[in-house]
Protein backbone atom coordinates (compact mmCIF):
# COMPACT_ATOMS: atom_id res chain seq x y z
CA UNK A 1 0.00 0.00 0.00
CA UNK A 2 1.33 3.24 -1.02
CA UNK A 3 0.74 5.84 1.75
CA UNK A 4 -0.13 9.33 0.79
CA UNK A 5 1.97 12.05 0.30
CA UNK A 6 -0.22 14.41 2.32
CA UNK A 7 0.66 12.87 5.28
CA UNK A 8 -2.90 11.79 6.30
CA UNK A 9 -1.39 8.42 7.00
CA UNK A 10 -4.06 6.62 4.84
CA UNK A 11 -3.49 4.81 1.24
CA UNK A 12 -3.18 7.45 -1.76
CA UNK A 13 -5.88 5.62 -3.40
CA UNK A 14 -8.32 6.09 -0.95
CA UNK A 15 -7.17 9.87 0.44
CA UNK A 16 -5.94 12.10 -2.95
CA UNK A 17 -6.46 10.31 -5.91
CA UNK A 18 -10.10 10.25 -6.38
CA UNK A 19 -9.88 13.75 -5.61
CA UNK A 20 -6.70 14.53 -8.20
CA UNK A 21 -8.43 12.22 -11.12
CA UNK A 22 -11.16 14.40 -10.03
CA UNK A 23 -13.82 11.15 -9.83
CA UNK A 24 -14.70 12.72 -6.15
CA UNK A 25 -14.70 16.35 -5.12
CA UNK A 26 -13.13 17.39 -2.12
CA UNK A 27 -15.27 17.93 0.64
CA UNK A 28 -13.36 20.73 2.52
CA UNK A 29 -11.02 23.33 2.08
CA UNK A 30 -8.31 21.37 3.77
CA UNK A 31 -8.98 18.22 1.44
CA UNK A 32 -7.97 19.99 -1.45
CA UNK A 33 -5.17 22.03 -0.24
CA UNK A 34 -3.51 18.18 0.44
CA UNK A 35 -4.62 17.12 -2.96
CA UNK A 36 -2.92 19.92 -4.66
CA UNK A 37 0.35 19.18 -1.87
CA UNK A 38 -0.20 15.66 -3.83
CA UNK A 39 -0.76 16.67 -6.88
CA UNK A 40 2.91 18.50 -6.73
CA UNK A 41 4.32 15.60 -5.46
CA UNK A 42 3.25 13.63 -8.27
CA UNK A 43 3.35 15.72 -10.90
CA UNK A 44 -0.32 15.88 -11.83
CA UNK A 45 0.02 19.11 -13.10
CA UNK A 46 -3.40 19.36 -14.83
CA UNK A 47 -5.03 18.75 -11.76
CA UNK A 48 -3.18 21.85 -10.04
CA UNK A 49 -4.54 24.40 -12.62
CA UNK A 50 -8.46 22.93 -12.96
CA UNK A 51 -8.57 23.15 -8.83
CA UNK A 52 -7.57 26.71 -9.24
CA UNK A 53 -10.07 29.36 -9.54
CA UNK A 54 -10.72 30.22 -13.73
CA UNK A 55 -10.21 34.16 -12.74
CA UNK A 56 -6.40 32.93 -11.53
CA UNK A 57 -5.65 30.49 -13.81
CA UNK A 58 -4.73 32.97 -16.42
CA UNK A 59 -1.88 33.58 -14.01
CA UNK A 60 -0.14 29.99 -13.49
CA UNK A 61 2.82 29.03 -15.04
CA UNK A 62 2.61 25.47 -16.35
CA UNK A 63 5.77 25.12 -17.35
CA UNK A 64 7.49 26.71 -14.14
CA UNK A 65 4.67 24.10 -11.99
CA UNK A 66 5.53 21.11 -13.90
CA UNK A 67 9.46 22.36 -13.30
CA UNK A 68 8.88 23.07 -9.60
CA UNK A 69 7.09 19.87 -9.44
CA UNK A 70 9.83 17.34 -11.08
CA UNK A 71 13.31 18.83 -9.61
CA UNK A 72 11.98 18.64 -6.02
CA UNK A 73 11.62 15.67 -3.17
CA UNK A 74 8.43 16.37 -1.48
CA UNK A 75 8.98 15.62 2.08
CA UNK A 76 5.50 16.83 4.02
CA UNK A 77 2.74 18.78 4.60
CA UNK A 78 2.08 19.93 7.50
CA UNK A 79 -1.12 22.16 8.43
CA UNK A 80 -1.14 24.24 11.02
CA UNK A 81 -4.57 25.61 10.99
CA UNK A 82 -8.01 26.12 8.95
CA UNK A 83 -10.73 28.86 8.99
CA UNK A 84 -14.01 28.15 8.02
CA UNK A 85 -13.59 25.51 4.85
CA UNK A 86 -15.94 22.95 5.83
CA UNK A 87 -18.56 21.25 3.60
CA UNK A 88 -21.32 23.55 4.87
CA UNK A 89 -18.87 26.88 3.70
CA UNK A 90 -18.36 28.39 0.84
CA UNK A 91 -14.73 29.70 1.61
CA UNK A 92 -11.89 29.10 3.87
CA UNK A 93 -8.64 29.54 4.37
CA UNK A 94 -5.58 27.01 4.97
CA UNK A 95 -2.27 27.97 6.67
CA UNK A 96 0.21 25.42 5.53
CA UNK A 97 3.79 24.40 5.46
CA UNK A 98 5.04 22.56 2.97
CA UNK A 99 8.36 20.97 3.35
CA UNK A 100 10.61 20.00 0.19
CA UNK A 101 13.94 19.48 -1.18
CA UNK A 102 15.28 21.41 -4.84
CA UNK A 103 19.00 20.58 -5.59
CA UNK A 104 19.88 18.75 -2.77
CA UNK A 105 18.44 21.69 -0.20
CA UNK A 106 15.57 21.35 1.90
CA UNK A 107 13.01 24.11 2.07
CA UNK A 108 9.76 24.93 2.36
CA UNK A 109 6.98 26.96 1.81
CA UNK A 110 4.91 28.92 4.00
CA UNK A 111 1.41 29.82 3.16
CA UNK A 112 -2.20 31.23 4.03
CA UNK A 113 -4.36 29.97 1.33
CA UNK A 114 -7.64 31.15 0.70
CA UNK A 115 -9.94 29.08 -1.13
CA UNK A 116 -13.99 29.62 -2.40
CA UNK A 117 -16.68 26.64 -3.18
CA UNK A 118 -17.74 27.43 -6.81
CA UNK A 119 -20.90 25.89 -8.58
CA UNK A 120 -20.14 22.81 -5.00
CA UNK A 121 -16.46 22.77 -5.95
CA UNK A 122 -13.98 23.98 -3.76
CA UNK A 123 -11.46 25.98 -5.85
CA UNK A 124 -7.81 27.84 -4.80
CA UNK A 125 -8.11 31.28 -5.09
CA UNK A 126 -4.88 32.70 -3.58
CA UNK A 127 -2.80 32.19 -0.87
CA UNK A 128 -0.12 34.91 1.10
CA UNK A 129 3.44 33.99 1.72
CA UNK A 130 3.93 33.84 5.55
CA UNK A 131 7.65 34.87 6.39
CA UNK A 132 9.86 33.16 8.60
CA UNK A 133 10.08 35.27 11.39
CA UNK A 134 13.16 36.75 12.46
CA UNK A 135 15.62 35.17 15.07
CA UNK A 136 15.40 36.89 18.53
CA UNK A 137 18.15 35.80 20.70
CA UNK A 138 17.05 34.51 24.25
CA UNK A 139 20.69 34.92 25.89
CA UNK A 140 22.42 37.82 26.42
CA UNK A 141 25.21 38.75 23.81
CA UNK A 142 28.49 38.41 25.10
CA UNK A 143 31.20 40.71 23.34
CA UNK A 144 35.01 40.39 22.95
CA UNK A 145 35.95 42.88 25.73
CA UNK A 146 33.13 41.65 28.21
CA UNK A 147 34.42 39.90 31.45
CA UNK A 148 33.98 36.16 30.91
CA UNK A 149 31.14 34.13 31.88
CA UNK A 150 32.80 31.04 33.54
CA UNK A 151 33.79 33.93 36.42
CA UNK A 152 37.66 33.98 35.93
CA UNK A 153 37.81 37.67 36.05
CA UNK A 154 39.62 37.98 32.01
CA UNK A 155 37.90 39.48 29.49
CA UNK A 156 36.29 36.67 27.47
CA UNK A 157 38.56 37.38 24.40
CA UNK A 158 41.74 36.00 26.52
CA UNK A 159 40.00 33.06 28.26
CA UNK A 160 36.73 31.27 27.37
CA UNK A 161 36.24 33.46 23.52
CA UNK A 162 40.08 32.50 22.53
CA UNK A 163 40.12 30.96 19.27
Amino acid sequence: MELCPCGSQTAFAECCEPIITESVKASTAEKLMRARYTAYAKTAVGFILSSTIEEKRKECDEKAIRSWSEKSTWHQLEILSTEKGSADDDEGQVEFVAHFSESGIRKNYHEKGLFKKVNGCWQYVDGEIQKQKPFTRSDEKISRNSPCSCGSGKKYKKCCGRQ
